[in-house]
């Protein structure tokens, strides 16, 4: 199949949800621990990237789209590095700093190319920053053509069947990568992506293709979905539309780190659909980017270089 690189350098995307800071701390692993059976790792290099909703955005830029991220940080070092990483690569920071908060941090340990051990940092962000937040993707709308909610159960999208409503109402493109068990929150938006485990929680087990693609299509309908995009891992994906459903294969060439896989995919569904592409040419080329970005350790991106060639 032929890939055409679209204008995705017009297409610009508003990122709303959960803001993270991932780090990861690399080392070696020589000997176990005297004081417990765990490994010594020695760190020897550490790193830090965006996750979370930034990932999605960081995404979203890498291929070259205009992105702009709205969230909450705490108003501490992790949030300054946030920002800083937000400028280095182009992408908008609509960030709100929250006093009440430390900045979510996920810190990964990483020995022999292995995760050995990943520490989580999170508090909820307050009600009277989330009302802030609101009033401003309100104010934002107008300047943006697709709205991407990453949503990670973390607390800064409990507006978030508010922020759909306005999006649709303003005409706007509308992407959810949900989480939890009651999706009715998310209900007219334009697609959710969830993956097996997501849809599993609200829809039960399945025995047979048949059997999926109904509760799929049931749940399509009862949420007023444009479409729903099942992520399958190393099944592929399927795409449940109202007149269609569409399955692709995994492309993955290598699997070496699945983390921040949904991030991507989103974000290449986002640029596509904003730059026009039918729901076909979105969910392949997405597809395509999942492929590539396993084959990377931990939150990466792939480049519209990547994707298209050229």
């Amino acid at each position: 199949m032929t890939y055409s690189s679209p204008a995705l350098d017009k297409v610009r995307i508003l990122v709303v949800g959960d803001v993270m800071l991932d780090r990861y701390w690399f080392g070696e692993v020589a000997r176990i621990s005297p004081e417990a059976p765990v490994p010594i790792v020695r760190v020897e290099k550490r790193e830090a990237r965006l996750g979370g909703a930034a990932n999605v955005a960081r995404n979203t830029a890498a291929l070259g789209a205009h992105a702009g991220l709205l969230g909450v940080v705490g108003a501490d070092e992790a949030g300054d590095e946030v920002e800083q990483l937000l400028q280095g690569g182009g992408i908008h920071s609509y960030l709100k700093r929250d006093d009440a908060i430390s900045t979510i941090i996920k810190l990964r340990v990483i020995g022999r190319q292995q995760q050995m051990l990943r520490i989580d940092f999170e508090e909820p962000p307050s009600d009277i920053v989330l009302r802030d937040k609101l009033m401003q993707f309100r104010a934002l709308l107008p300047d943006y053509d697709v709205i991407v909610l990453s949503d990670y159960a973390k607390g800064s999208l409990v507006n978030v069947a508010d922020m759909i409503m306005a999006a649709r109402a303003a005409g706007k493109i509308v992407m959810v990568d949900p989480k939890g068990e009651d999706f009715t929150r998310y209900t007219s938006a334009t697609v959710l992506t969830p993956n097996k485990g997501e849809l599993k929680r609200i829809v039960g087990s399945w025995n047979s293709e048949e059997q999926l693609t109904e509760k799929a299509q049931n749940l399509r309908e009862s949420l007023l979905l444009e479409a729903l995009l099942l992520t399958r891992s190393e099944e592929g994906m399927t795409l449940y539309t109202k007149d269609d459903r569409f399955h692709i294969p995994a492309d993955a060439r290598e699997v070496f780190d699945v983390s921040g896989a949904g991030d991507t995919v989103i974000a290449t569904m986002a640029a596509m659909l904003g730059a026009g592409a039918s729901w076909h040419d979105a969910v392949h080329t997405a597809n395509r980017a999942g492929g590539i970005v396993v084959g990377k350790l931990g939150t990466a991106t792939v480049t519209r270089e990547e994707l298209f060639g050229g």
